[in-house]
């Protein structure tokens, strides 16, 4: 990769699904605009480019999407198994970055001098050394839920692998950080679900790889998680909180309230409403959709509920006509928006990483119920370390259930207590990306990481 230009040259390589293509892209925007004279080249899959450049007036001059091929064939008709898309890109991805960094760096005449990639890229570790620059991957989640794959190997020659789905509430004590975890609570990959799958594969590589990093970027700030930070920071050549993104790339001023969230909300008294959302990617089934629309009813509680219309069949017969005056169903809301309001008093989630660190912004409290991925133990650290939420009671929701966490947290003491410790970790975050903060100061070292340039 021959070149005459000794400006420095970020390639950036990107996992396009969920919500990870979304927040590489606002990490690379504040690096792209702080480095005016770095290039990056976001290497992507046409879709989501096309989605994240969709308004070039709103993108740093100094970025240049780059094309990469997503191991789906032309005509190709999906099978609806798990994860398809997922592992058909997977089996591709290694060589198209590498090709796609080649053809980049030969296309602008100017030498990769840096990697930066989504975490789950694992062997873009590989290619980094191939080409002798740094590799700096970012994670898009947690602590919590990093340290669980970090300590993959550990855990399952600790505990095993035999009968795991009869063992859920079998306790972890060994884990540095972590007390009185259980084994239902950890992501799915690391001893439970397909270990052989193409994602859970990727997951373990990925746990395995993570610490040869030359930094590892996050999405969070160092005060959320002291205990897991100081035994990760142990692993690492250098681990930087450089979050919340949803502080640090906020939303545009203007979004889009269609369905007139807002001026409902306006009209409720403050902490009174329920917001409800599942994110992009997690299905509720429809006999909970029923039980949890029960519970609000029954309970009388205010809601607003994010919820595609075609699911709406499964809500008990008369529920919309019954609720017209307390609840408000919409097919898309302005999430962050809706959060800030004062009238909102808990949010109903699936415990995702972007929802717990929205509902920490807005210092409203959660009530859990996980689906995949993260969300077990990112519930439990709302629920048992950082004390701002509650687990819906068996992991899935009942009317009795709900009827009781709503109350738990809408009208006694438990409420205030959450509300106290939320407030308490909001004020953190604010902190953590203001002048001077951790967060802040963290961005400020990325920024010399990644542009620096070291000639060969």
């Amino acid at each position: 990769m021959g070149s005459t230009n000794m400006e420095p040259h970020v390639a950036v390589l990107v996992f396009p699904f969920a919500t990870h293509a979304g927040l590489l892209f606002g990490l690379v925007q504040r690096l792209a605009r702080a480095a005016p004279n770095v290039k990056f080249t976001f290497l992507n899959t046409a879709k989501s480019n096309h989605t994240l450049f969709s308004d070039l007036s709103t993108v740093a001059s100094n970025i240049t999407p780059f094309d990469v091929y997503d191991g789906v064939e032309a005509g190709y008709v999906f099978s609806g198994k798990p994860q398809e898309d997922i592992s058909l890109f997977l089996a591709v991805a290694a060589d198209e970055f590498r090709r796609g960094v080649e053809k980049a760096a030969a296309d602008s005449g100017s030498k990769i001098t840096c990697l930066v990639a989504d975490a789950f890229l694992w062997f873009s570790c590989d290619l980094a050394q191939e080409i002798g620059v740094p590799w700096v991957p970012l994670w898009t989640s947690g602590a919590c839920s990093l340290s669980t794959h970090i300590y993959t190997d550990l855990i399952r020659q600790t505990v095993g692998l035999e009968g795991v789905e009869g063992r859920m509430n079998e306790k972890l004590n060994f884990i540095p950080g972590f007390f009185e975890l259980r084994l239902g609570d950890l992501p799915g990959g690391v001893v439970f679900g397909n270990l052989e799958s193409p994602f859970s594969v990727m997951l373990h590589k990925m746990g395995q790889t993570l610490p040869g990093a030359c930094v590892l970027a996050m999405n969070s700030f160092e005060e959320l998680d002291p205990d897991l930070m100081k035994d990760l920071s142990s692993k690492f050549n250098k681990i930087l909180n450089v979050g919340p993104f949803n502080l640090t790339s906020p939303p545009a001023l203007q979004y889009s309230d269609e369905y007139g969230c807002i001026p409902w909300l306006d009209k409720q008294n403050p902490s009174s409403v329920a917001y409800i959302g599942f994110g992009t990617v997690a299905m509720l089934p429809p006999n909970e959709i029923a039980e949890l629309a029960g519970a609000l009813e029954s309970s009388g509680t205010p809601f607003i509920w994010s919820m595609k219309d075609h699911l709406k069949q499964h809500l008990p017969p008369g529920f919309l006509e019954r609720t017209t005056e307390t609840g408000k169903i919409v097919a898309w809301a302005p999430q962050v928006q809706v959060l800030s309001h004062s009238a909102v008093g808990i949010v109903i989630t699936h415990g995702g990483w972007n929802s717990v660190l929205e509902s920490i912004a807005a210092g409203v409290p959660l009530i859990c119920r996980p689906f995949f991925g993260d969300h077990s133990i990112n519930t439990w650290m709302v629920e048992n370390v950082w004390k701002i939420g509650v687990q819906i009671s068996g992991g899935v929701f009942t009317k009795e259930g709900t009827v009781h966490a709503l109350e738990q947290v809408l009208s006694q003491q438990k409420g205030e207590e959450l509300r106290e410790q939320i407030t308490l970790l909001k004020d953190l975050a604010f902190k953590a990306v203001g002048p001077n903060g951790s967060s802040s100061q963290n961005f400020e070292e990325l920024l010399k990481e990644i542009t620096k340039y070291v000639p060969n």
